[in-house]
């Protein structure tokens, strides 16, 4: 029980502490990748390479003063930041970034919480930080904060189901609810991982998780041209701050559920000495690394779509949430389902590299039709086609 306690309380404490140090980080990411990308220089004068930046700005926004709207209602207003950064944090306790670690005392699960319904976990804690940013659009007694509190709860609810049911696949295949068996399950061979016989899953998952992290092109809840900053435009200091610690790690856990779902977690691709517990400290670190790099890569996409892409109309992220990702995740539970039945019980394969395989095959007929087929301007239309129409 002592083991467990102290490798827990470690555990706990180094996830804490790189989710902080790599959320400030990754704003230092953002802002060079984007002057990158519009070629000038971006942060460089604080520290080498501008490393230093995210600090100067964490300590500006200590020691600024602190105001509070007059009309305000306090206490909400105060609390708001608070509800909305804490479930940032706590998403990431149940997903495994790690092989387990053997010591003399006993192996170490590289997750802080190995919880038997680690994914229904994350779906009830992640959202429950839509309630912080009305919370704040309410408590500002401001009528633009207000709608950005509105638009905020409005796009979560509409993404949030479309993301809920393209997991299900994953977990038809898995046979769990459990990251740790999720990730077991897409172990032995690169075939195996979830992005092959789910491919139409993940293109639903990640589009509905850029609309759940409120990230261009869905960031319609704090719009900056037509909400001026939305919920949290009567906030300052600190408390402003932790609106965007609470976007950046939710990005960090959406990133990182992407890798472990679809990816296979801390699975090292073409390799497969991690494969066969227990395993050497070098092998447990270089899966740690895999781990990270899988999930930077998803934290660039993210970085790379914002400077690239405009953002929607209102319709049309209301049209495309409930007239597009809602029905084609349902059609598409209902046909890899039936597939998984027929597949399984029927034909008697077990999830192998033929089973894999011929879901792929059922990911690539459906993508035909999605892909050629829907949409044409006809739901999510531009103002030609509207006109033109």
């Amino acid at each position: 029980m002592t083991f467990f306690l102290v490798s827990s309380i470690i555990k706990l404490l180094v996830i804490f502490t790189m989710t902080m140090v790599g959320v400030a980080l990754l704003t230092w990411l953002e802002r060079r990748v984007c002057a990158l990308m519009q070629d000038r220089l971006g942060p460089n004068r604080v520290g080498p390479f501008g490393l230093l930046q995210p600090a100067a700005d964490g300590l500006k926004n200590i020691v600024k003063e602190e105001t509070y709207p007059a009309k305000a209602d306090l206490w909400t207003f105060i609390l708001a930041p608070a509800v909305s950064f804490t479930p940032a944090l706590l998403t990431f306790a149940v997903i495994p970034f790690g092989a387990p670690l053997h010591t003399k005392w006993g192996d170490v699960s590289l997750v802080v919480a190995d919880l038997p319904v680690g994914f229904l976990y994350i779906l009830a804690i992640g959202s429950l930080g839509v309630y912080g940013i009305v919370l704040a659009g309410w408590s500002s007694n401001n009528k633009y904060a207000l709608l950005g509190g509105l638009r905020a709860s409005a796009q979560m609810i509409s993404y949030e189901i479309a993301m809920g049911m393209s997991t299900v696949a994953v977990l038809l295949v898995a046979g769990n609810v459990s990251l740790s068996e999720v990730v077991a399950r897409q172990q032995g061979s690169l075939i195996y991982w979830n992005i092959f016989p789910l491919s139409l899953a993940f293109f639903i998952f990640i589009v509905a998780a850029f609309a759940e992290t409120n990230r261009v092109p869905f960031d319609l809840p704090e719009a900056e041209g037509e909400l001026v900053a939305g919920y949290h435009a009567e906030y300052s200091s600190m408390k402003f701050s932790m609106f965007y610690i609470a976007e950046y790690s939710n990005m960090v856990t959406a990133s990182a559920l992407m890798a472990t779902l679809f990816f296979g977690g801390w699975d090292i691709p073409f390799w497969s000495r991690d494969d066969v517990g227990p395993l050497p400290w070098w092998v447990t670190v270089l899966t740690v690394l895999s781990f990270f790099a899988k999930t930077f890569f998803f934290l660039f996409l993210y970085i790379w779509v914002r400077w690239t892409l405009p953002r929607f109309r209102y319709d049309q992220l209301m049209a495309l949430g409930w007239k597009v990702m809602l029905p084609l995740a349902l059609i598409y539970l209902t046909v890899i389902a039936t597939a998984i039945w027929f597949f399984h019980d029927q034909l008697g394969w077990a999830y192998d590299t033929r089973f894999s395989l011929a879901l792929f095959g059922v990911n690539l007929a459906l993508a035909v039709p999605l892909v050629f087929v829907l949409d044409r301007g006809h739901i999510v239309a531009g103002s030609v086609q509207r006109r033109r129409a």
